[in-house]
């Protein structure tokens, strides 16, 4: 399934493998029957909307990677933001985020620059706004979003093709997350 989702290239074959092991394993220590499920929910899918999908969950996932763990409050706006701009249930979109975990955190680097531009080519203006927003969201789970997680953040809005104006703009909404304005408010409180 995922083979056709991400495409014939090499490099995406290989993240099928990776993604159609990871149903194996899940499907050897869950529900076989609802994963089963899942998958042919994913595999109705047009696959221009699977990749789509796809393609914004990596995106998500690699903001939360940038500093090089994906923790729990990331995962779960994650699977959020999937339920709610990817149009999927509950289960499938666990499923995708775990997908796409799992992608970040095996292929990371490589594929980062060509996923997301994947996902700007396939998405309109107010998806790939959407998608950054949720960047941002996802690297405040924790409360704060670090200059790692900023500086990714900031390369994905490259990738998403959006201007510097639409980047500060989504930014400003997350100003007080942002560790360096937290850090000098510290000083400046006296702590």
């Amino acid at each position: 399934m995922f083979k056709r989702i991400f495409g014939p290239a090499p490099e995406q074959q290989q993240v099928g493998e990776l993604h159609d092991q990871a149903f194996e394993a899940a499907a050897a220590i869950g529900d076989t029957a609802t994963v089963r499920r899942i998958v042919a929910r994913l595999e109705a899918l047009p696959p221009e909307r699977a990749r789509l999908v796809a393609s914004a969950a990596y995106t998500l996932a690699r903001a939360a990677n940038a500093d090089l763990d994906i923790s729990d409050e990331e995962t779960t706006v994650i699977e959020e933001a999937l339920r709610r701009n990817g149009n999927l249930d509950e289960a499938t979109a666990v499923l995708v985020a775990e997908m796409a975990k799992l992608q970040a955190r095996t292929v990371g680097g490589t594929e980062d620059y060509v996923v997301t531009r994947e996902f700007a080519k396939l998405a309109t203006v107010e998806q790939r706004i959407d998608v950054l927003r949720a960047c941002f969201v996802v690297a405040a789970a924790n409360g704060s979003i670090s200059a790692e997680e900023s500086a990714e953040v900031n390369e994905i809005a490259k990738e998403l093709d959006l201007d510097a104006y639409t980047l500060n703009r989504v930014r400003d909404e997350f100003h007080e997350l942002l560790s360096s304005v937290q850090a000098v408010r510290k000083i400046a409180e006296g702590r």
